[in-house]
């Protein structure tokens, strides 16, 4: 699907940049999330949806964060009843 598909009146449109935009744009792909990018854009994700808000937050998040937020986050998962 291209781009100028997506009604961006129901959805949001996302962009992300920098050198992580390839590793969430595939794993968004694998999850079946309509995103696009060209050579020199950022990645553009069309979020329709809280599940695939949800699941773009925690892609992108995986890919930004360190990996010791990412332990202490996971920890703090654990804790909650």
């Amino acid at each position: 699907m291209e781009s100028s598909e997506y009604k961006t009146d129901l959805a949001k449109l996302v962009e992300v940049n920098g050198t992580e935009r390839w590793s969430v744009f595939q794993r968004l792909r694998e999850l079946e999330i309509p995103c696009w990018c060209e050579p020199n854009q950022p990645l553009r994700v069309y979020l329709s949806d809280t599940i695939a808000t949800v699941q773009f937050w925690s892609v992108s998040r995986q890919q930004s964060a360190s990996r010791q937020e990412l332990v202490l986050w996971l920890e703090q998962c654990w804790q909650i009843n």
